[in-house]
């Protein structure tokens, strides 16, 4: 199975602590968070991932030169311009040309989901998308219907299950099919276009440990968290 891995943000949020790093190198628990996604990629038996990069792109390639594993890595380059998690999907769809479903993981979420049971789910339900959400505080919710499908944003117009996306996706190389957008654009509004033609579900993972680092608040919050819960990282 192959994996995309979205560490291209700039991490405005966090600053002053990513002036000189990626968000991607921005540490918990003493490991850079990319090292950590790849260790959960690598433990679901992953074979190959790309990475895709932009604020200062070669902080992260001399990490991953020196990143020690068997799974094949490769860099997807957005240094001219960032292309958001919709077009830095886009950019990398030549690395998914199997056929077979992927995952898509954001490089600032800390997590111990398990992702061999996330996509014995998706393989289950048969659709093009499954969703990783959780009931949170957020304000950019999703909904879905009574069966677990995507029908749009949580705003007051419909009704349905209001879940917050935890930034894990497993995604049929279908969905390539459905590329009526360019450029930067964001992967959920992707999802939301195509969501009355194709299945997206919802994979409720509330059991598991999750937290963003967006934020120097959130990213002591994840610290402390990481140290409580070593073993199961």
């Amino acid at each position: 199975m192959k994996a995309m891995i979205f560490a291209a943000g700039l991490g405005t949020r966090l600053r002053p602590i990513t002036n000189h790093r990626p968000k991607a190198m921005v540490e918990v628990g003493g490991q850079p968070m990319l090292k950590l996604v790849l260790d959960r990629c690598h433990l679901a038996g992953i074979t190959e991932v790309v990475v895709n990069v932009h604020y200062l792109p070669q902080v992260i390639k001399d990490f991953l030169k020196t990143y020690q594993t068997d799974m094949k890595i490769m860099i997807s380059d957005e240094t001219d311009e960032i292309l958001e998690t919709g077009g830095g999907l886009l950019k990398a769809k030549d690395f998914f040309n199997e056929g077979e479903a992927f995952l898509v993981a954001n490089v600032d979420v800390l997590t111990n989901i398990d992702i061999e049971q996330f996509v014995q789910e998706h393989q289950r339900l048969g659709g093009i998308v499954t969703l990783a959400v959780r009931d949170r505080d957020s304000k950019r919710k999703l909904l879905f219907d009574k069966d677990g499908k995507l029908i749009g944003r949580a705003n007051g117009n419909l009704r349905g299950q209001e879940l917050a996306f935890s930034g894990y996706h497993i995604v049929d190389p279908k969905i390539f099919q459905y590329a009526n957008r360019s450029g930067k654009f964001s992967i959920i509004d992707w999802y939301l276009d195509i969501c009355r033609k194709e299945s997206i579900y919802a994979y409720q993972h509330q059991q598991d440990i999750w937290v963003d680092i967006g934020t120097p608040e959130k990213l002591e919050q994840a610290n402390q968290i990481y140290e409580e819960n070593k073993h199961l990282f």
